[in-house]
């Protein structure tokens, strides 16, 4: 079991930076993949950035890839999201998630953070 407590969002303006942070419990969870997902109002639930377990692969959704970067602290039980270069379409709810293997899929990930809230003005 892996509870997860995402932090780390706010208003910020465009072109601004932010840094999420996700922390788990749980003795496995050096052992899972984690995952970045956002879900806008009135829009599913989508895929930003995966990291396998030992930060060896990582995978990113083309609308964030070279502005957002993904990272984790296996000591720190922490898995972070860089994001840099925010625009008004990356407002969203921010959710982490852990899975046992690297993935894009929403419907693959076993354990779900409350998400926070990010919000980016024009």
């Amino acid at each position: 079991q892996v509870q997860l407590v995402e932090s780390g969002g706010g208003l910020v303006q465009a072109g601004d930076s932010l840094r999420l942070s996700c922390a788990a419990s749980g003795r496995t969870f050096g052992s899972y993949a984690m995952g970045w997902f956002r879900q806008a109002p009135r829009k599913e639930r989508a895929f930003v950035a995966a990291i396998n377990w030992s930060s060896s692969a990582t995978l990113y959704d083309d609308s964030v890839k070279g502005r957002f970067t993904i990272s984790r602290d296996n000591a720190k039980r922490t898995v972070y999201l860089q994001m840099n270069s925010l625009k008004p379409e990356d407002t969203a709810v921010y959710y982490c998630a852990a899975t046992a293997s690297l993935s894009r899929l929403v419907r693959e990930y076993d354990y779900w953070g409350q998400g926070t809230q990010v919000t980016v003005s024009s």
